[in-house]
C-alpha cells in the first residue's frame, strides 16, 4: 500500500498565438524535456507550425548475463530464492536476457497552431529476443509476431487558451527527478507512469502553476444497450486524485545562456496531491478459484484518503548541476479488509518518506567530471523489504526478501518508502535483486572521462561505487543492517546522428545483510554485463 504514485506534475509549460504574453513569457521555459509532464504541454504550439505531423522515438536492444544474484545463499525461511537459477541445472549460476523496444512519439498539429493531439505507441515493449520460435525451436526458421506486439501507451490532447494550456487524456506522469512519479522515458527505462488527466496550466509572476484530476480508477462497467460503450455502475468505488503544484524553471538552452555568462540558475518546484476512494470492489481485481459476479454483495467499505507533498530543488552554474526531491507520504484505510462481511476493527496507516540527490561537477566539454549521489528511503519493521508484495502470498517471516509489510490485525502500517523501479542507482542490487530501492539508504559516488571526442561522437569511461545499508535492520535477509558494495563501470559511444552503444558491468559485494548468521553462510559475489544499443530518429 503505497500512498500515492501517480503524481505527475514537474514543470509547466505554454505559449499562445491569440495572447501575446502568454507566448513572451513561456517561450523561455520551452525545452526537450527528459520525460512527458506537465513541463511540455503547449511547447509545439503558439505559431503556425511548418509540419503538421511530427514523429520521433527510437529503438532499443540490449543483451546481458547475470551471474550468480541469487548469491549462493539459498532459499530464505519461506522458500523464496533471492533470484531465479537455471532449471535445467539448479546448481547453475548463469542467465541470460536479450530484448528489444520500438518506441514512436506522434504529434498531430492543427494549422494555426493551437491545438495538438499527440500520442506514444510501443512496438514490440521489451519482447525477448528469440522468445516466440514458429514451430519446434530446434528446427524453426523465423519468429511469430507476439499477441500484442502494438502498445498504445498515451494518447491526449493539448489546447492553447487566452490563460493557459488545457491538456485531456492518457498522459505522461512525472515530476522532478523521477523518484516517486516517473514517465519511464529514459533510454533503458522499463515501465513508466501515465495517468487518465485532465490538466490545466498558466505561467504567472514567473513562475508555471497547474492543476490536475487524474481518474485514477473507475469501475466496475457494464455495457450499454448498444454494446459500444461501457457505464460505471458503482461511481462510489472510483479512486479520484487531485493535484496542485508550482515551479520555476528554465530550459537546458536557458540554464546554458546564464553559465556561459557566469550566472547562476535555481530552479523548484512543489506539489500536494489528495487521492481518495469510498468503496472498493475486490472481486473485480482479486484472483479467485471460480468467478465471482459483481453486485451489490461484493461492495465494500474502504475509507481510503492519501496526501503526497514533493519538493524539487536545482542548482545549475558553470560546471556544477545539484538536484534534490524530498517527498512525504501519509495515507489511511478505514476498512482494510479485502473480504465482504468480515471487518478489521483497525484502520491501516502509512507514513512513508524518501529523498533523493544528484550532484555532477564539470563542464561538459572537460574530460573529466564527477560528483555524489545518494537517497533515503524509509523502512518498515516488518520482515521482507516490501517492495512487490503479491496479494494472496504468504505472510512473509523473518530472513525472507520480499512480502506484505501489513498483517491485519496484528500489523496495520506500512511506511516503507517505494522509489520508482525506473529511477536507477545501480544494476544488481536495487534494480535486480530487491526491484526498487526501499527501506535503504545509498551513496554513490561517479566520474566520467571523455576517452575520445571526435567529429562524429564521443567515447567515455564511467564509473561509480554503489553503498547501501537498510533503514530498518529487520527487512533484510539476513537481520544485519549492511547490505552491500556495488561497481558500475561503462564504456559508452554516442553518436551526433542519434546513435549509442554501451558496454556495462556491475560486480555486487554482498554483506551481511544477505548473510544467513544461524548457519554460517556468507552470500558470494554477483556479476552482470550488459550491451545496449540505441537508434534514435
Amino acid at each position: 500500500m503505497n500512498a500515492l504514485r501517480t503524481l505527475g506534475v514537474r514543470r509547466a509549460a505554454a505559449t499562445a498565438k491569440t495572447a501575446a504574453p502568454f507566448a513572451l513569457i513561456i517561450a523561455s521555459f520551452s525545452t526537450t524535456a527528459r520525460a512527458t509532464s506537465f513541463a511540455d504541454y503547449g511547447k509545439d504550439l503558439g505559431v503556425a507550425p511548418t509540419e503538421t505531423v511530427l514523429i520521433d522515438g527510437s529503438f532499443r536492444t540490449r543483451a546481458a548475463l547475470l551471474y550468480n544474484l541469487d548469491l549462493d545463499r539459498g532459499p530464505t525461511p519461506s522458500g523464496q530464492l533471492l533470484y531465479p537459477v537455471p532449471i535445467d541445472d539448479p546448481k547453475g549460476q548463469t542467465l541470460t536476457h536479450a530484448d528489444m523496444r520500438l518506441r514512436t512519439d506522434l504529434a498531430f498539429l492543427a494549422p494555426g497552431g493551437g491545438v495538438a493531439v499527440k500520442a506514444r505507441i510501443d512496438i514490440f515493449d521489451n519482447v525477448a529476443l528469440g522468445s516466440r520460435p514458429d514451430g519446434i525451436p530446434s528446427a524453426t526458421g523465423t519468429q511469430r509476431s507476439p499477441d500484442d506486439p502494438i502498445r498504445i501507451k498515451r494518447v491526449w490532447g493539448e489546447a492553447l487558451t487566452p490563460f493557459g494550456v488545457l491538456a485531456v487524456g492518457r498522459m505522461g506522469s512525472h515530476w522532478g527527478l523521477g523518484m516517486l512519479s516517473n514517465s519511464g522515458d529514459c533510454a533503458d527505462c522499463d515501465s513508466g507512469d501515465s495517468a487518465d488527466r485532465v490538466a490545466f496550466v498558466t505561467p504567472l509572476a514567473h513562475h508555471l502553476w497547474a492543476a490536475a484530476y487524474d481518474f485514477s480508477a473507475t469501475g466496475p462497467f457494464v455495457p450499454d444497450r448498444s454494446e459500444s460503450r461501457v457505464i460505471d455502475i458503482a461511481p462510489e468505488t472510483n479512486v479520484h486524485t487531485l493535484t496542485f503544484a508550482f515551479m520555476r524553471h528554465r530550459s537546458d538552452w536557458a540554464q546554458k545562456r546564464r553559465s556561459d555568462a557566469g550566472k547562476y540558475t535555481f530552479d523548484y518546484g512543489a506539489y500536494v496531491s489528495r487521492r481518495w476512494q469510498k468503496d472498493d470492489v475486490p472481486a473485480g481485481y482479486l484472483p479467485t478459484a471460480t468467478p465471482v459476479a459483481i453486485d451489490e454483495n461484493q461492495v465494500v467499505s474502504r475509507g481510503y484518503t492519501a496526501t503526497a507533498a514533493d519538493i524539487w530543488l536545482r542548482f545549475v552554474g558553470k560546471g556544477v548541476r545539484v538536484e534534490f526531491e524530498g517527498a512525504y507520504l501519509n495515507a489511511k484505510v478505514d476498512q482494510p479488509s479485502l473480504i465482504p462481511g468480515v471487518v478489521v476493527r483497525e484502520a491501516a496507516t502509512s507514513d512513508q518518506f524518501g529523498a533523493a540527490l544528484q550532484s555532477e561537477f564539470g563542464d561538459e566539454a572537460a574530460a573529466l567530471a564527477g560528483g555524489l549521489d545518494a537517497g533515503y528511503a524509509s523502512g518498515d519493521a516488518a520482515p521482507g523489504f516490501g517492495a512487490f508484495p503479491k496479494v494472496g502470498a504468504p505472510v512473509p517471516v523473518a530472513g525472507d526478501l520480499d512480502g506484505a509489510q501489513a498483517r491485519p490485525p496484528f500489523d496495520n502500517t506500512v511506511n516503507n518508502f517505494r522509489f520508482h523501479p525506473d529511477y536507477r542507482v545501480d544494476r544488481i542490487l536495487f534494480r535486480e535483486i530487491i526491484g526498487t530501492v526501499t527501506d535503504a539508504v545509498y551513496l554513490r559516488p561517479h566520474g566520467r572521462w571523455t576517452l575520445l571526442n571526435m567529429p562524429t561522437g564521443e567515447l567515455s569511461l564511467e564509473v561509480a561505487v554503489i553503498a547501501s545499508w537498510a533503514v530498518d535492520a529487520t527487512s533484510t535477509p539476513g537481520g544485519k543492517a549492511a547490505l552491500g558494495v556495488e561497481t558500475n563501470e561503462t564504456i559508452a559511444y554516442r553518436s551526433h546522428d542519434g546513435f549509442e552503444f554501451a558496454l556495462e558491468q556491475a560486480t555486487l559485494f554482498p554483506m551481511a545483510g544477505f548473510g544467513k548468521p544461524a548457519l554460517g553462510v556468507k552470500s558470494e559475489n554477483a556479476q552482470l554485463w550488459r550491451a545496449r544499443a540505441a537508434f534514435y530518429f
